[in-house]
């Protein structure tokens, strides 16, 4: 069963950093682009970047390009949201989930519980 699993989050200054993990079971990181989304209180989801199985592309949105860099693990079937320079307006809960396809089309297909990154002083 395809099944993603975030952790990492927590409470920042602004300046910050943190990074967020996402582990995979059920299937490998050859199999689906990775995609980590956010939610704010009171905001509709918003796509944060996504990482290609089929060549490892990356996509960022405006919002975190420069500050945010997604990774891989195959090793460890483990995508990482390295998160510099965070900023209040970063405050939301973090969502991983699998693409519904092995490139980044910000279709979701299984999601993860989430996971809560304050940034305050």
């Amino acid at each position: 069963q395809v099944h993603v699993v975030e952790s990492g989050g927590g409470l920042v200054q602004p300046g910050g950093s943190l990074r967020l993990s996402c582990a995979a079971s059920g299937f490998t990181l050859d199999d689906y682009a990775i995609n980590w989304f956010r939610q704010a209180p009171g905001k509709e989801r918003e796509g944060v970047s996504c990482i290609a199985s089929s060549d490892g592309s990356t996509w960022y949105a405006d919002s975190v390009q420069g500050r945010f860099t997604i990774s891989g693990d195959n090793a460890k079937n483990t995508v990482y949201l390295q998160m510099n320079s965070l900023k209040p307006e970063d405050t939301a809960v973090y969502y991983c989930a699998t693409d519904q396809h092995y490139y980044c089309t910000g279709e979701p297909g299984s999601w993860g519980q989430g996971t809560q990154v304050t940034v305050s002083s």
